[in-house]
């Protein structure tokens, strides 16, 4: 087993990231203090933090959902929005991720009279500070919510800012009755713009969603995407079958943002033990580790790296393998990607494992 240690001191590639799940619980009570929001469960720190884990531990992605008011409901203010954002560099650094890519739906916090451009730059603002003088670099992925009906606009705000910090596009919310073809006047100016785009599919929708999003619109990454599962079947000697979809997905590559701790939180699976990722890493699919929502979830890259290290017995190899999969897979310009993997996560993991070797 690895120790707590060494898992912290590995360098991570984080792309799956929600900015309103992953406040602190302070923060949390001191924005509604500060902007008068006065619907939170409790102002009791420790006890908020455990309320939003509980909610998020109720086995239903709509439920799951639901605890984001809150968060959302303290973020309707620029210095608040980037406060968020500050910390959350912070803390992404803190804990050892070297390349990070957060994503928010910026018309999620237009209540009190910001416009969309207020809040992306707020956000990308946050970033760079907080990102200053850490190994950290971090972009913004930009969501349209799936139940709304404002995707095209967000798309070209994505565009509008995609030399400013913001990476790529996505979509977010509730997966059934939602597909992305209801998006794909979004996704085709992204792709017509030579932009990039990631698509939550394949949580709480099987493969259809899957399908849609990588044949229609074009996904480069899926968001979560372990419902691939259902296209996997293995006999009774043990041998595996991928079936058309999940084939064409390994073969070219396409990225999974798997985040084991939300998809035991959401009922995708039972526990870390029973997760599809330790199948899908041996049958060599572009597996990456999450979090998702770092609040919710109670989780960190460093907790999600230890659960799936535990259940499956990984080790450094592993992690690095994660790692560099995460960061080939990444929106940032190939020069920068290879920089990353080449300059930072090799060399480290390589003092990792030598340390490990000497006994150190």
């Amino acid at each position: 087993m690895l120790s707590t240690d060494v898992i912290h001191r590995a360098p991570k590639v984080l792309l799956h990231d929600h900015l309103d799940g992953g406040l602190r619980p302070a923060t949390v009570v001191e924005l509604a203090s500060e902007y008068g929001y006065e619907d939170l469960p409790t102002t009791d720190v420790d006890e908020l933090g455990l309320w939003f884990n509980k909610g998020a531990k109720r086995n239903d992605l709509v439920l799951y959902l639901e605890t984001f008011a809150h968060t959302g409901g303290v973020m309707q203010h620029r210095d608040a929005i980037q406060r968020v954002a500050y910390e959350c560099a912070q803390d992404l650094a803190a804990d050892g991720v070297v390349y990070a890519e957060v994503r928010f739906a910026p018309e999620l916090h237009l209540e009190q009279g910001l416009t969309l451009d207020e809040v992306v730059e707020a956000v990308l603002d946050g970033f760079r500070q907080g990102s200053d003088g850490t190994d950290l670099t971090i972009y913004a992925l930009l969501d349209a919510m799936r139940q709304a009906a404002r995707s095209v606009e967000i798309a070209e705000l994505a565009v509008k800012y995609r030399d400013a910090g913001v990476v790529g596009f996505d979509i977010a919310g509730p997966e059934a009755g939602f597909p992305p073809t209801r998006h794909l006047d979004a996704f085709q100016l992204i792709n017509r713009e030579n932009f990039h785009s990631t698509i939550h599919a394949g949580e709480a929708f099987g493969l259809p969603s899957i399908w849609e999003a990588v044949q229609f619109c074009g996904a480069e990454r899926l968001g979560h995407g372990v419902r691939l599962i259902d296209d996997i079947t293995i006999d009774t000697k043990g041998d595996v079958k991928l079936g058309r979809l999940a084939s064409f997905i390994r073969d070219r590559r396409i990225c999974l943002e798997v985040c084991p701790t939300s998809n035991v939180n959401t009922g995708v699976c039972a526990s870390i033990a029973d997760h599809p990722i330790e199948l899908l890493r041996r049958l060599q699919f572009r597996v990456t580790i999450n979090t998702d929502n770092r609040l919710m979830s109670d989780t960190s890259m460093s907790r999600e790296m230890a659960a799936v290290c535990e259940a499956f017995d990984w080790g450094l190899d592993d992690l690095q393998w994660l790692t560099v999969n995460a960061m080939k897979s990444a929106f940032a310009p190939f020069p920068e990607r290879l920089k990353l993997i080449n300059g930072v996560i090799k060399p480290r993991y390589s003092v990792l494992k030598a340390e490990a070797d000497l006994g150190i």
